[in-house]
């Protein structure tokens, strides 16, 4: 499998797109998506979905866009299913210098008891790590670990917004995260790449639980 990373919008946000010889899905969808699909047509790839790990504005900014261009189906967490209509819910009223108020019509496809997903031929693993938000999901292709805003290299994310949760959050990493072997490498949806093991000896959020 190759791993494509796209940093976009002034919140440098990673969308990551996951291919296998002419087929791919794409983790987020942020804004100004273009490279996107350029990238796509000019290597005939046939988008499969787009999975979120989250729906904050910077998360879902590029899905009006992504849909019209090749009408792909969608992925998002039960918890947050009326978060891409609701601009108080994914913090685009908060902002809207940025990209509007952004309300987008629901999800085709909602997860709900799912563990894994299969999508062509990606089998991909469900891991619920609420506490950035209700909904959060980090998706486990192994060894790669696709966070969203859950865990990123030395730090975690916030929980001041909207339905976020620090504790949770917290025990999320601690329960679902950091009992994936220490070589799994965590593409996060904002900055570089880490591992499991790098953020448990040395992230500085963690090194106080007690594990």
């Amino acid at each position: 499998m190759k791993i494509k990373r796209f940093v976009l919008s002034e919140f440098e946000m990673n969308s990551y797109l996951l291919i296998e010889k002419d087929q791919a899905i794409l983790i987020d969808a942020g804004a100004s998506p273009k490279p996107i699909t350029d990238y796509l047509e000019e290597n005939k790839i046939t988008l499969q979905a787009i999975l979120l790990t989250h729906t904050h504005l910077d998360h879902i900014a590029g899905l009006s866009y992504l849909r019209e261009k090749l009408s792909v189906p969608v992925f998002v967490e039960e918890h947050e299913q009326e978060w891409l209509q609701n601009p108080d819910y994914n913090g685009s009223k908060r902002l809207p210098e940025y990209f509007g108020e952004i309300k987008l019509k629901p999800a085709e496809q909602v997860i709900k008891d799912e563990n894994s997903l299969q999508i062509g031929s990606f089998t991909i693993q469900i891991i619920r790590t609420p506490g950035h938000t209700p909904g959060g999901i980090s998706y486990y292709i192994k060894p790669y670990l696709f966070t969203g805003d859950t865990l990123f290299y030395r730090s975690i994310g916030r929980t001041d917004l909207f339905g976020g949760n620090y504790h949770q959050l917290l025990r999320s990493i601690k329960n679902q995260l950091l009992t994936l072997p220490t070589n799994t490498t965590v593409l996060p949806g904002h900055g570089e790449k880490t591992s499991i093991g790098e953020e448990t000896k040395y992230n500085p959020f963690l090194s106080t639980m007690n594990r």
